[in-house]
């Protein structure tokens, strides 16, 4: 594919068939420009089959933005549109449709509202809300959903990869094993979710961090092969490296050779004045042979370098291998404690693919549409009341305890006003008989989370930097209750809609059956 095929297949038609044949079909009836509103959130968090989330991190607003200004209908792309034939032969798309197109194919009458980058979101909630020409807005749903269901989904995994390995260093090297140019944004997502760094060397340019790595076995089959040793292929990396000196150990035999080996070179690399960084064990038992690798290293007078450990790790294999270092520590003379401290992990193919549940289910529905100088709520019927999105114009609210603890994200309509100092009622946001009140004297505060970062083509929005959006998730985290954490059978995050939202709802609910009914 050459450069303006490229551009092509990634501008304006970076959507879905439908989306133009819905758009034209607006136009057609002369509601291409009446203003809607559309919601974006998810159903369900990922369910990695033996360990589940209880919550995910949002990502990916700032690419979709930039799409959203760079996107426009030009003459290539009507003109490979113009070529677009039915069954019968007849051209798709009518000229006068195409003419609108020109004019009014992009995002320059689009409003978003959306929850921040980095923030702990939930099911059922709105996490972008979408405003503006209903052409327009339905032209946008597909591009929508791809960039931010995909670095949500990776932004939760690298965050629970981060709370369970306590914090320590966690590096990105996934890009071999993803999907093709996917792998940026899964690499900008991981590092927004936890990751310290990534392997990848151009997004880390892009975000303005340093590349890391470390060396492949290939460099120390190589000096094998020319007849060296591994003991040669170690000084030589540490000769041109001698201060980012991080050995992979594992070549030839990690305990006999790869370990006693680096413990030589560093050895040297101390005499000279430098530090040695550490070293990587990438396959066998990891756990023991980190006991074993610390044991050695603390002995030869290195218990500050890094134990970097990899191989097809996930939270859940993190998880076992602190617990068997735990148990297993003191039995070879190794405090459990310290070596946790001193490890770090390069989580590669079961992060960028999110291996175990690999899609976010995040939606995108019509919640409102202006009329006669008002909002209408929309609503979706359906059999499955978790699939029967909420109406109307929102906010988000997330409600503190007197413990600075989250307790409770509620949805409302965007002009109730929550403040401490009255009792809330919470409905569940699908148990339509399920409801409870929260006394006031145990709220500290309620947050707003909904705020405006695209109004009609500007974006207000700006560039946060990367460690600002790091900040947000660390303190969100933070706020949460260790159940909501818990890697397997997290306890269950309250999402609920205010008493106002709930008599819309419902009452809606029963005009649309009623409706039906007399229909049939």
């Amino acid at each position: 594919m050459n450069e303006s095929h490229k551009r092509l297949a990634e501008g304006l038609l970076f959507t879905d068939h439908y989306q133009f044949t819905m758009a034209q079909l607006y136009f057609r009836m002369g509601l291409h420009e009446r203003k809607v509103q559309f919601d974006y959130f998810f159903r369900e968090y990922p369910n990695y089959g033996t360990h589940q989330a209880g919550f995910c991190v949002f990502a990916g607003m700032e690419w979709l933005v930039e799409w959203m200004q760079t996107s426009r209908c030009t003459d290539k792309e009507l003109a490979y549109l113009e070529k677009q034939k039915g069954r019968e032969g007849k051209e798709v798309f009518d000229k006068d449709f195409l003419a609108w197109l020109r004019e009014g194919g992009n995002f320059d009458r689009i409003s978003l509202r959306s929850i921040a980058e980095g923030r702990v979101v939930h099911p059922h909630e709105p996490l972008t809300i979408v405003e503006g020409p209903l052409a327009s807005a339905q032209l946008l749903e597909t591009s929508l959903l791809n960039h931010l269901n995909y670095q949500t989904l990776i932004a939760t995994k690298a965050a629970r990869i981060r709370e369970v390995g306590r914090g320590q260093m966690f590096l990105e090297f996934g890009m071999r094993r993803g999907h093709e140019r996917g792998v940026l944004a899964g690499a900008r997502a991981a590092l927004i979710g936890g990751a310290d760094y990534t392997s990848n060397v151009g997004i880390s340019h892009v975000l303005g961090i340093p590349p890391q790595g470390t060396h492949a076995h290939s460099m120390v089959q190589v000096f094998l092969t020319l007849g060296m040793s591994e003991l040669d292929a170690f000084q030589a990396y540490a000769d041109v490296y001698p201060d980012d000196c991080l050995l992979l150990v594992d070549t030839i035999n990690t305990l006999e050779s790869g370990v006693p080996n680096a413990i030589r070179v560093f050895e040297r690399l101390r005499e000279k004045g430098h530090r040695p960084v550490g070293i990587r064990l990438d396959s066998g038992d990891l756990a023991y042979l980190s006991i074993q690798a610390a044991k050695m290293l603390n002995a030869a007078g290195f218990p500050e370098v890094v134990i970097a450990l990899s191989n097809d790790l996930d939270e859940l294999t993190i998880l076992q291998i602190i617990a068997q270092i735990s148990e297993e520590g003191p039995q070879h003379g190794v405090d459990p404690n310290e070596l946790i401290h001193r490890l770090a992990y390069g989580v590669g193919t079961r992060l960028i693919t999110s291996a175990g549940d690999s899609a976010l289910g995040g939606v995108y529905k019509l919640v409102s549409v202006w009329d006669k100088g008002a909002w209408t709520p929309a609503i979706k019927i359906s059999e499955s009341q978790t699939k029967i999105p909420t109406p109307g114009n929102k906010q988000v609210w997330r409600i503190y305890d007197r413990r600075e603890k989250a307790v409770a994200d509620l949805v409302s309509l965007r002009e109730e006003h929550l403040e401490p100092g009255s009792d809330l009622i919470l409905h569940h946001v699908m148990d339509v008989g399920s409801s409870r009140t929260i006394a006031s004297s145990r709220i500290s505060r309620v947050e707003p989370l909904l705020r405006h970062v695209f109004v009609e083509g500007v974006n207000v929005l700006g560039n946060p930097p990367l460690e600002a959006m790091r900040e947000i998730r660390r303190q969100d985290i933070e706020h949460l209750d260790a159940g909501v954490k818990r890697l397997i059978n997290p306890h269950i995050y309250h999402i609920s809609i205010s008493q106002k939202l709930f008599e819309l709802k419902q009452g809606l609910i029963q005009t649309v059956k009623a409706k039906g009914a007399k229909l049939s």
